[in-house]
């Protein structure tokens, strides 16, 4: 059972319908016209934004100190690099539209804030997307310290997503947001944090595990 206030069904994200049922119903009528090839591409489009929407139920690790992914994707960067002077490991994932784009909270704790920055649309494998383009910084506490997390906006997709607010309580791979269409999510963890992914790794969100994190600074 989804926690209350979830905008997402047990397979799909309540959004889809906004923006899967116009092309459906535009390739119905194009149908009943005898216009097969916009029929053709209206319909498949509408079928493509539902299986892009979709929302699976994840098995969430119970391990003490485990670190989930918060999104679907690859790997494809994990660097040394400090988020506000606290030196930490950056974790980037990359998003296909292929891939299931609602975002989890890696770890149990509050929403200590979610700042919004207006941005550019660079391709979200390039390093600048990390910087420049448009996203939600999220930034959760837990007892054990601060981990903060990007939901970031590629060449494709426009608009990133979060359902959580400050002050809020999220369990471990809770659901918190997503991001439309190809994008990216970074991840900083605290230097004493093990990450246990590599390079190229096909991640799940909720349910992969990043990194083990047993401090109790």
């Amino acid at each position: 059972m989804l926690p209350e206030g979830e905008r997402a069904c047990a397979t799909m994200v309540k959004e889809a319908y906004k923006f899967g049922i116009p092309p459906l119903a535009a390739g119905a009528a194009c149908l009943a016209l005898g216009w097969k090839w916009p029929a053709g591409v209206l319909i498949f489009l509408g079928l493509f934004v539902f299986y892009f929407f979709r929302d699976p139920e994840r098995m969430i690790p119970s391990a003490a100190g485990a670190v989930v992914s918060p999104a679907d994707g690859h790997i494809i960067e994990i660097v040394d690099e400090p988020f506000d002077a606290n030196m930490g490991h950056r974790v980037t994932i990359f998003l296909s539209i292929w891939d299931v784009h609602v975002q989890r909270a890696p770890v149990a704790g509050r929403i200590a804030g979610v700042v919004y920055h207006p941005g550019r649309f660079y391709a979200a494998w390039r390093s600048a997307a990390s910087r420049e383009n448009e996203q939600n910084i999220i930034s959760l506490e837990t007892p054990q310290g601060t981990v903060v997390f990007k939901q970031i906006a590629g060449a494709i997709a426009r608009r990133v997503l979060c359902w959580k607010r400050a002050g809020d309580v999220v369990a471990r791979g809770e659901r918190v947001g997503m991001i439309r269409f190809g994008s990216r999510v970074d991840i900083w963890l605290p230097q004493e944090a093990h990450v246990t992914v590599r390079r190229g790794q096909k991640v799940k969100g909720g349910e992969s595990i990043l990194a083990t994190w047993t401090s109790t600074a």
